[in-house]
């Protein structure tokens, strides 16, 4: 496994382990007794402090569902998938979806690959 997709698995586990407990991701990874590689820092401190943008573009992309709705891995990924489409302008939009759609199909439902997928792609396709 390369580097960034264990940091990208790495920042999913934190992030739902966070949404779980009901604290900043941040909490989770400072209570840590070995901090993670740093781009997982880096994907969960950005997740964490743009997490208002993320929800709404989420939100407004996820036709028919609700951030409530959607199972909580779901709601990891595309927060993470979407913090770096937005904010990782030197990693490619093919990596950061083909990413996503990989670890949805590892660690969520059936559906959730080709959900995650329409996401994020409709996200990397919007106009500002």
């Amino acid at each position: 496994m390369n580097e960034r997709r264990a940091a990208r698995e790495r920042a999913l586990e934190l992030l739902y382990e966070a949404e779980v407990k009901d604290v900043a991701a941040a909490e989770i990874v400072a209570a840590l007794p070995v901090t993670p590689d740093e781009y997982t820092c880096a994907l969960v401190a950005g997740v964490d402090e743009h997490r208002g943008e993320i929800d709404a573009l989420v939100a407004a992309y996820a036709k028919g569902w609700t951030l409530e709705r959607m199972p909580a891995v779901d709601r990891a990924l595309l927060r993470l998938g979407t913090f770096e489409l937005l904010h990782q302008p030197d990693v490619p939009v093919g990596a950061v979806i083909s990413e996503a759609v990989e670890l949805a199909s590892q660690f969520s439902t059936d559906d959730s690959s080709r959900f995650v997928n329409g996401v994020l792609a409709a996200i990397a396709r919007r106009d500002d």
